[in-house]
């Protein structure tokens, strides 16, 4: 209607009828043209409007590529390696990383002077044990080592201890093992805090047995001009979990502490105390003359101290043709036992998951032959001396040299065997995990015990052929040639 009534104010003069019949037929071609031009903008801008959100489509796309690719080569730049799910095709042929083979031995082999030292102002230590953090250990081989020991359930590692002269190891307890020890040289004077408070000390020397029951707080001192290097067995394959009494002072808050202890001056005598910026683990402060005035290193009653020690070196020695064996366990028939060995013997049966320890001694050329234990890991460490080891279980069967500070370990049931290979002797400390008395079946006893004609039938030979295996009189668990 608008368009119309501009038309007729454009042509207002009056009009005959043909000029107006000429007119309406000029506004209704002016109304159908304007219909179309309005129609045609409308598709035109209806046809922009598709156009521009397709070019605002591809605007998104494109930079959703560009960002998609740089984020790709960022990837690539930091992580070379391809990745991908197990089945995928790669278009590139990737080169596979390819674990480092790990020798079989080292299961049952550790090599521990090349293990990670830690330091301490008053001495070392070392260990061969399990480890949570895989990345704790410097070597595959450590790593082989004690994840056999978890593996198989040892509930045995092993730490080394050397104490400078005048050193302390200091207060500690350990939550989740019993400890056993074996002074190898120096003297050390030992303090044992049981759950009554009662407090029992005595002097150890080389070759004598220390033991400290799982949560028992104990310390150990120095007390020679040499230092001390002790071998020390913990009943766990697990990582051990240890406290020392200056780490758990410092975490008391001030006030707990001084209504704790009460002394003199309060809080304040409490807040003279500093902890030291380097770890009190194994202790030797530089003015330790001046600190210390009076030390007395008493020995407390045989009834206590033989609770937690033992004269492994003064005890029987059990002798063999190729060697000598002693031992500190539990007897079940004690009548051999003097009084304060039977001491030992049955407070060491008290306590779930005790160790018991032995020293092999093998002559030059003498073997410990073929045998296995029925109720014990065993873990040994080369003293002195070196030797062949051979290992038989259900999987496969191995052998390896053995040298001074080497680790091994035999799990329960597995066959094996030591051959000293040195012209001197081979001193061993083995530590077996359990607290009764060991058992054990050495090659020619099972042989020995079996029928011939089961023989025969098993090894193909006639049944009198294993006449030709002597019976000895003499124990031949350590023999020789």
């Amino acid at each position: 209607m608008e368009i119309c009534k501009r038309i007729q104010l454009h042509y207002h003069q009056p009009m005959d009828n043909l000029a107006f019949e000429m007119n309406e037929d000029a506004e209704r071609k002016v109304v159908s043209e304007g219909k179309m031009n309005t129609f045609s903008r409308m598709e035109k801008t209806r046809q922009w409007s598709l156009m521009s959100i397709f070019l605002v489509c591809l605007l998104a796309c494109t930079i959703t590529t560009v960002i998609g690719v740089l984020i790709v080569s960022l990837v690539y730049v930091n992580n070379p390696q391809p990745h991908s799910e197990p089945g995928a095709q790669s278009l590139q042929t990737a080169i596979p990383v390819v674990p480092k083979a790990v020798d079989p031995k080292f299961q049952f082999l550790y090599h521990l002077p090349k293990s990670k030292v830690f330091e301490y102002p008053g001495g070392t230590i070392q260990w061969a044990r399990y480890r949570n953090n895989a990345n704790d250990y410097l070597s595959i081989e450590e790593e082989a080592f004690g994840s056999s020991l978890n593996s198989q359930r040892s509930q045995i590692s092993l730490g080394t201890l050397r104490i400078k002269s005048s050193g302390l190891r200091a207060p500690h307890w350990h939550f989740n093992a019993n400890e056993h020890g074996y002074l190898v040289q120096g003297t050390a004077w030992v303090g044992v805090v049981d759950d009554g408070a009662v407090v029992t000390t005595y002097n150890v020397t080389a070759g004598q047995v220390i033991f400290f029951p799982k949560n028992t707080v104990h310390w150990i001192k120095n007390v020679g001009s040499e230092d001390c290097f002790f071998l020390l067995f913990f009943s766990t394959h697990e990582e051990l979990q240890t406290l020392d009494v200056d780490d758990v002072f410092f975490s008391t808050p001030e006030d707990i502490a001084s209504r704790s202890l009460k002394p003199e001056g309060g809080i304040n005598f409490i807040r003279t105390f500093h902890k030291q910026k380097e770890d009190q683990g194994v202790n030797l402060p530089p003015n330790l003359a001046e600190l210390v005035v009076n030390a007395n290193y008493s020995q407390s009653p045989d009834n206590f101290v033989w609770r937690y020690f033992y004269d492994l070196k003064g005890s029987k020695e059990h002798r063999f043709p190729g060697g000598i064996i002693q031992l500190a366990q539990y007897w079940k028939n004690s009548s051999e036992l003097s009084h304060n060995e039977k001491i030992f013997s049955e407070f060491l049966n008290q306590h779930q998951k005790a160790l018991s320890l032995s020293t092999l001694r093998i002559y030059n050329n003498g073997l410990r032959q073929p045998h296995f234990h029925f109720n014990a890991n065993e873990m040994g460490y080369v003293i002195s001396g070196c030797a062949k080891v051979g290992i038989i279980n259900a999987q496969s069967s191995t052998e390896f040299d053995i040298h001074i500070g080497d680790v091994i370990f035999f799990p329960t049931g597995t066959q094996h065997y030591i051959k000293s290979t040195c012209d001197e002797d081979l001193l061993l400390i083995l530590a077996f995990s359990t607290g009764d008395q060991l058992q054990t079946l050495d090659m020619d006893d099972y042989l020995q015990a079996t029928a011939d004609h089961i023989l025969a039938q098993l090894f193909f030979k006639k049944q009198s052929e294993f006449e030709k295996i002597p019976q000895f009189k003499e124990d031949q668990a350590v023999n020789l040639p």
